[in-house]
């Protein structure tokens, strides 16, 4: 019995020996297969190495020093990143997370660096206002053209599409624009009085995706502004890459649905009902970094019921240069006010 279960002991052991030889036999094919595999890839690119080296200074049999080795590989590398980099730009791109204007800049209305790109907010039936603001201070025709290649000063009424498209509204103000030229109408904005931040977020989308400008300025059309006397103002603030100028003011939120300046997201600024500081909306200004931001976080913007409210809240977690400008403040009748409020 002794001897019978010596005999079955040796087997079993014998057994889980061939078994552990069989095992190393297998990881050491398998290493050796590996091993060769990255063996003959580096040969594979040491050749091509060679060969392309061979193209370029004609020395066919010239060995490849270590230095160089290393230099093609990492171009090679970073020809590999730079196409998925590409890739990855060009997908952003179609969801909007990159404006237009750092990849089409050619097509651009404007080749030149603009000073500052003005738009005038109007609305259907304000055709008076735009007249009077074309005879008090906004150039017309070939003047207006000089003015922003002399100046650097680009001028536009901005205005929306009809609720009901293409009616008598919309053909009005396109043989208005056919006459004048004057006009940004933006095609995918409604014009409404409660689209108005809507329609302030659209505009600078437009404004950096067609004008390279340093400055981006929204006026509303009951105010006449001195052109000289602005572009003066935005010059001396062009070493700030971050500038948000206007009449910087604050004021209280209503919450009652019956006011006139009522305020749906009253509960959102907290119990002492104050709006933060923001600039004035009849004129304020900011840099083209600020409109480049807006243009790219277009979907993640929220706005609020006013627009002047719904810009400042978007600069408020940004490193941005609050400019308290009192030329900015045009119902105050300050003196060397760039605006006056009509």
């Amino acid at each position: 019995m002794h001897s019978r279960a010596s005999q079955n002991r040796l087997s079993g052991s014998a057994f889980h020996s061939r078994i552990s030889a069989l095992l190393l036999a297998m990881l050491s094919t398998m290493a050796a297969i590996y091993v060769a595999g990255r063996l003959w890839q580096d040969a594979t690119d040491r050749v091509y190495l060679i060969q392309e080296l061979d193209k370029r200074s004609g020395q066919g049999e010239s060995a490849i020093s270590v230095d160089d080795t290393l230099k093609i590989i990492a171009c090679r590398e970073q020809q590999k990143q730079l196409s998925t980099l590409e890739m990855q730009l060009a997908a952003a791109r179609q969801e909007g997370f990159v404006p237009k204007s750092l990849s089409k800049n050619e097509g651009a209305h404007s080749k030149k660096k603009l000073l500052a790109v003005i738009g005038i907010f109007t609305t259907f039936g304000r055709k008076k206002n735009r007249d009077a603001i074309r005879k008090a201070w906004m150039p017309s025709g070939a003047a207006l053209k000089k003015l922003a290649d002399e100046k650097g000063i680009v001028v536009r009424f901005v205005i929306g599409r009809s609720p009901n498209r293409g009616d008598s509204l919309d053909k009005q103000i396109d043989r208005e624009n056919e006459q004048t030229n004057d006009f940004i109408v933006l095609d995918g904005q409604v014009e409404a009085s409660e689209e108005r931040p809507k329609k302030m977020k659209s505009f600078y989308i437009h404004a950096v995706e067609n004008w390279d400008a340093e400055f981006y300025v929204k006026v509303n059309d009951d105010v006449y502004v001195n052109i000289d006397v602005l572009g003066a103002t935005l010059t001396a603030y062009l070493n700030k890459p971050r500038v948000y100028i206007g009449c910087m003011k604050s004021g209280e939120v209503f919450s009652e649905p019956t006011h006139k300046w009522y305020e749906p997201d009253w509960w959102k600024f907290g119990n002492a009902k104050s709006y933060f500081t923001h600039a004035s909306g009849e004129l304020y200004a900011i840099s083209r970094a600020l409109a480049q931001f807006i243009s790219i976080n277009r979907s993640i913007l929220r706005t609020y019921a006013h627009d002047d409210v719904s810009a400042g809240s978007w600069f408020i977690g940004l490193d941005v240069k609050h400019i308290d400008e009192r030329k900015f403040c045009c119902s105050s009748w300050l003196p060397g006010a760039i605006c006056t409020a009509v």
